[in-house]
């Protein structure tokens, strides 16, 4: 079975992600949404937050994984058997430097090729930072983030 694998941060995993997610979904027959650590972003939630609600976010979607790490995204996919990586892209500043991740990444998998995708128009502006900055400043994100995201941004503080 062939199985990718949608790598991010996802701090917080946004309704622009979700789309990639789904759309991957209706054309990969498994998809493993692979939430990194990242402790040097400083996330605003943690590890076990950020899956627990991308778990949420995907629910419904019946081939669809969602997993934590803190290895080497190279180890993961290694370990998975993933055959392609799932990366969106937005503008060409995202596309540079996905490209030299895609280089590396090729590299270090012994050759594991990434697949990029652009957003749909509706998502095209929507980043977990923008996310992140309106909530920090008391915005309503409630259009940019699926519901549970939604629900748990509230209850945190700012």
């Amino acid at each position: 079975m062939t199985t990718v694998i949608y790598p991010g941060t996802f701090d917080p995993l946004t309704n622009g992600h979700l789309d990639i997610i789904e759309r991957s979904a209706a054309i990969f027959p498994q998809v493993l949404v692979a939430v990194a650590n990242s402790p040097s972003k400083k996330p605003l939630f943690s590890l076990e937050e950020r899956v627990y609600l991308a778990q949420q976010a995907c629910r419904r979607l019946a081939n669809v994984e969602v997993i934590g790490f803190s290895d080497l995204l190279a180890n993961v996919i290694k370990t998975r058997q993933v055959t392609a990586i799932i990366r969106g892209v937005r503008t060409t500043t995202d596309f540079e430097y996905e490209l030299q991740l895609a280089a590396l990444n090729r590299l270090l998998t012994d050759g594991v090729d990434s697949l990029f995708l652009p957003p749909t128009e509706k998502w095209a502006f929507v980043s977990s930072t923008i996310v992140r900055e309106i909530y920090l400043h008391q915005g309503d994100v409630r259009e940019l983030v699926p519901e549970a995201i939604y629900t748990a941004l509230q209850a945190k503080s700012c």
